[in-house]
């Protein structure tokens, strides 16, 4: 099985950043953890702080992977390009986000790309990361 992890803008600072809202731990580090919680999963993980390179990414492997969880960052609010990159591919997408974006500013309660996504899992961390995975590798409709 196939699964991209695929992060928008600044996720690289994950660790860094906010920790009050977004932990202290790297997403390297998570990986790792991710990686030996599913040893038959194939990760590929890729983050970019570019919309094009993001859309890039979905084009890339949206047509031959199991599943996309994606971490839209600041882009989940605005990018109708991201939407429609989500659409026109095949492989499914989980929208996922650490913190609970209904418990932040009013302008992080609405996704632009959910409508296009499988599921949406946020609140939980880095383990929403985890949930995602897990609905990929045990759905039923495999």
């Amino acid at each position: 099985m196939q699964i991209l992890i695929l992060n928008g803008p600044n996720l690289n600072l994950l660790g860094l950043r906010e920790p009050g809202v977004y932990g202290s731990q790297g997403f390297d580090t998570y990986l790792e953890d991710l990686k030996t919680m599913f040893p038959d999963v194939d990760f590929t993980y890729y983050q970019s702080n570019v919309e094009g390179e993001l859309i890039n990414k979905i084009h890339e492997v949206g047509f031959s992977f199991d599943g996309i969880v994606m971490n839209a960052g600041a882009y989940t609010h605005t990018s109708i390009a991201i939407s429609d990159a989500i659409a026109a591919v095949k492989t499914p997408v989980m929208e996922v986000h650490i913190s609970n974006v209904y418990g932040r500013e009013e302008f992080r309660h609405k996704s632009i790309i959910s409508k296009n996504c499988c599921g949406i899992i946020t609140g939980l961390g880095l383990d929403s990361y985890m949930l995602a995975v897990q609905y990929f590798v045990y759905k039923s409709d495999k």
